[in-house]
C-alpha cells in the first residue's frame, strides 16, 4: 500500500475520527428513515472533503489519489450513502480540471472546491443503461443555445446537485454515434425537471433520479472544453477516477462488514467457546480479510497509476470489479456469521447486504468491466 505524506494521513485519521464519533451513533436512524444526512453533509463541506480533488488556485488542496481512495473507503465505512454523496461531485471535478476552458474552471471550480455548489453527472437513459451508444439525449445548436431534450435515470444527489454534467448528443448524424457526443455544463433551471425520486434497495439518505429535459436551454458555452463532439472520450476518461472511488466505496462497506463479523465472533459462544475458534466461522473470516485486503491492493495500484497520468481504465476496471464482487461476499458471509442475528435491522450487517449490490451495477455494470479489462489487455499485448 502507498504511504502517505504526514498531511494526508492526518485528513485520513480525520475522516476516520470522525465516522465513528458522529456518523455511526445516528447512521441506523437516517437509513431506515431514508433521510437526508443534511448535518452530516454539512461536516464534510467544513473538513473540505468536496475539494479534495480540487488544488489551488480553486481550492485549498489536492490530495493523492491514493489519499483520496481511503478517504472515500472511510466515509462508506460509517454509511456507504455518505461516499455517494460526494462521488460524482468528484468526477465532474476532473472533468473540469482536464478539459473545461479557464472560464468554466473559474466559474464552477473554487464554490465545488467549499461545497457551496454540488455536481453531479448524467449519463444513464432509461432504456439504454450502459449502452451510452443508444443515447437519445439531444442538444440542438440553435444561435448562441443549446434546446435539450430527452431523459435520463438514475442520477444520484440530482436535487441538490447545482451542476450537472449532462451527456448527450449534440450531433445525432455523427457515426459512429460516440463522436457526436458532448458534456454540457448545465444548472437547474425553465425546461430541466427532476420527474421523480427512484425507490432503491440500498443506498438510502441520499437522492437517486429520474431528469426530464424539455426545451432546456443553457449556452453554447456550457460545452465542457468549448468544442463540442469530445464528450464521450472526456467521460470515459472522467470514469477512471469515478471507478476508484465506487471500488473505494465498495471496500469500506467491505471493512465494515468485516469489523462487525470479527467483533460478534469474540463475543459470541458456542458449545463453550468463542465461535471464531470453530473452523466453519475462523475459515470464513480469514477468507474475509484476505479478499478485502487483496481488493485494497488493487484500488491503490489504479490510484497509483491514475496519479502517473498513464491510461488506467483497466486498472480501475480490475478495481471495480473484484471490490464490489468481493463487498458483496464479505457482507453475505458477515451474516452467515452473525447468525439469525444478520437478518435482524438492529445490526448494521444487514445494510452493509443491501449497500453491497449498487458498486457492482454503478459506474458501468461489472459486465462493462470485463469488457473493458479484457480489450485493454489485447491491445496493450499488441503493442
Amino acid at each position: 500500500m502507498t504511504t502517505l505524506v504526514p498531511e494526508e494521513q492526518a485528513i485520513v485519521d480525520l475522516v476516520r475520527n470522525w465516522v465513528d464519533k458522529v456518523v455511526r451513533p445516528v447512521v441506523n436512524e437516517l437509513e431506515h428513515d431514508d433521510t437526508y444526512p443534511e448535518d452530516l453533509i454539512e461536516h464534510m463541506k467544513e473538513m473540505g472533503i468536496y475539494g479534495l480533488c480540487i488544488p489551488e488556485p480553486y481550492g485549498d488542496v489536492r490530495v493523492s489519489t491514493p489519499c483520496y481512495a481511503l478517504v472515500a473507503q472511510e466515509l462508506a465505512r460509517g454509511w456507504m450513502s455518505l461516499a455517494g454523496a460526494m462521488g460524482g461531485h468528484s468526477v465532474v471535478s476532473k472533468l473540469l480540471l482536464d478539459f473545461g476552458t479557464e472560464e468554466q474552471k473559474e466559474r464552477y471550480l473554487p464554490r465545488m472546491a467549499t461545497g457551496e455548489v454540488r455536481a453531479t453527472m448524467a449519463l444513464t437513459e432509461p432504456g439504454g443503461g450502459s449502452d451510452l451508444q443508444a443515447m437519445r439525449t439531444t442538444a440542438r445548436l440553435e444561435g448562441e443555445e443549446y434546446v435539450v431534450d430527452g431523459s435520463k435515470m438514475w442520477i444520484s444527489n440530482a436535487r441538490r446537485s447545482s451542476l450537472i454534467a449532462l451527456l448527450c448528443l449534440t450531433d445525432s448524424t455523427a457515426k459512429p454515434t460516440h463522436k457526436g457526443m458532448s458534456i454540457l455544463l448545465v444548472e437547474h433551471g425553465p425546461g430541466l425537471t427532476v420527474s421523480r425520486d427512484l425507490r432503491k434497495l440500498g443506498y438510502k439518505g441520499v437522492e437517486t433520479c429520474e431528469l426530464a429535459f424539455e426545451g432546456y436551454r443553457t449556452p453554447a458555452a456550457s460545452v465542457l472544453g468549448g468544442v463540442p463532439g469530445h464528450g464521450f472520450k472526456q467521460m470515459m476518461k472522467g470514469l477512471e477516477i469515478g471507478r476508484i472511488q465506487v471500488a473505494s466505496r465498495a471496500a469500506g462497506v467491505a471493512q465494515a462488514a468485516l469489523d462487525d463479523a470479527v467483533a460478534y465472533a469474540q463475543e459470541r459462544e458456542a458449545f463453550g467457546v468463542p465461535i471464531w475458534k470453530h473452523q466453519g466461522v475462523g475459515h470464513r473470516i480469514a477468507d474475509m480479510v484476505t479478499k478485502l485486503t487483496a481488493a485494497k491492493l488493487l484500488i491503490d495500484h489504479a490510484a497509483v497509476e491514475y496519479d502517473a497520468g498513464r491510461r488506467c481504465d483497466m486498472e480501475a476496471g480490475m478495481a471495480k470489479l473484484f471490490a464490489s464482487e468481493v463487498a458483496a461476499e464479505i457482507t453475505l458471509d458477515a451474516i452467515r456469521v452473525h447468525g439469525g442475528a444478520g437478518y435482524s435491522t438492529e445490526y448494521d450487517v444487514e445494510r452493509y447486504y443491501r449497500d453491497a449490490p449498487l458498486m457492482i451495477v454503478g459506474e458501468g455494470t461489472n459486465e462493462v468491466q470485463r469488457n473493458v479489462i479484457v480489450q485493454q489487455l489485447i491491445s496493450r499485448s499488441r503493442k
